[in-house]
């Protein structure tokens, strides 16, 4: 048991299952965790509102009250909303994944579960959850402190978007770094096309954590060799609206959340989650699609070899003017045709 577990939090259980709740609040206790035990939904939604837990366990299959609805009215409550829910049930179809992720749910454990499984899972998800309350005080702090050092606070700043970057990348070891080149090169282009160094700023940000949301997509699904199915692939596209829901709560100077959120859509409304169309899309949205793309092409993924740079810059080239901002690929190709710009290397190990 490390001093990390022993401070990280309290965590309400609901299961309406005697057995289960002590088998898990034993473990969760020996890890040093503070746990509260609930027997139904409804008993669960008082004891979370008389005192909110740092993270809750939650069942599915529950009489009069489903896990599913119970977390619906966590996160209808604004009270609740931002307090991470982990499923942990029997069922194991895919749908049942989609529809507790639909509901609000971060992460999901199957049973019979693994002890180390669910600390892991519990640890990661906690840290995370703390990174954001930190981020946010983080920022408050800058709001009602304008007279403290500009530069103190900006490398605060970005040591904690860093620090939420590597929480994400940890869980896809196949991506790591991913966020990071995505960041300098999106940072790159906006130079390249004359954005102002404040705007430029907020972008860099933006695009290192433009993945948050993959956090609650499960690992076997990021980490899977050959293609996904449509219901996984499905889950996959949550991706950009959980992580603006993630980052929504923070009061950045720059539109980093909407950033986060149309990162996939394009200028044609062919992109996801809401199809956009041009001047729909902010400007530094689509700056990052163009990054996202290049950098994604470039290097490995489990479904496939990396593809290289110049089958990434022709998919630019190809989709100029129709899926990406003309100017925008045309900065991205002269950084790279003219100006000699590479990637930095991927990490080997």
């Amino acid at each position: 048991m490390n001093s990390t577990e022993q401070t990280a939090g309290s965590i309400v259980i609901v299961d309406d299952n005697p057995t289960n709740l002590r088998v898990l609040s034993a473990m969760l206790e020996q890890a040093g965790y503070k746990v509260r035990p609930a027997l139904s939904g409804e008993l669960a939604l008082r004891s979370v509102a008389a005192s909110p837990p740092d993270l809750i366990l939650l069942d599915i299959r529950m009489p009069v009250m489903d896990g599913y609805e119970t977390c619906r009215r966590l996160k209808a409550d604004e009270a609740t909303r931002a307090i991470p829910v982990i499923f942990i049930s029997a069922l194991s179809e895919i749908e049942d994944k989609l529809t507790a992720f639909q509901a609000g749910g971060i992460d999901y454990v199957t049973k019979p579960f693994q002890t180390e499984e669910v600390l892991a899972r519990v640890r990661t998800h906690l840290q995370l959850h703390h990174m954001q309350l930190h981020l946010e005080t983080l920022v408050d702090e800058r709001t009602r402190e304008l007279s403290q050092s500009e530069q103190r606070y900006h490398r605060m700043l970005e040591q904690t978007i860093q620090a939420i970057a590597m929480t994400v990348e940890k869980r896809d070891p196949y991506t790591a770094g991913h966020q990071l080149r995505v960041s300098q090169l999106a940072d790159a282009i906006a130079e390249k096309l004359g954005m102002d160094k404040y705007a430029r700023e907020g972008l860099r940000l933006g695009a290192t954590i433009h993945d948050i949301g993959k956090i609650y997509l499960p690992a076997e699904i990021l980490n899977r060799p050959g293609r996904l199915g449509d219901i996984e692939m499905a889950l996959v596209r949550t991706h950009p609206e959980v992580g603006r829901e993630i980052i929504a709560k923070v009061d950045f100077p720059w539109p980093v959340a909407e950033m986060i959120h149309q990162h996939h859509e394009r200028l044609d409304g062919s992109g996801y989650p809401l199809g956009l169309q041009g001047e729909a899309i902010i400007p530094e949205a689509r700056i990052l699609a163009v990054a996202d793309v290049v950098e994604a092409m470039a290097s490995h993924r489990p479904y496939r070899p990396a593809l290289g740079i110049e089958k990434a810059l022709e998919e630019i080239r190809r989709g100029a003017g129709s899926v990406y901002q003309p100017e925008i690929a045309a900065a991205c190709l002269a950084l790279f045709e003219q100006d000699g710009y590479q990637l930095p290397a991927a990490p080997t190990d």
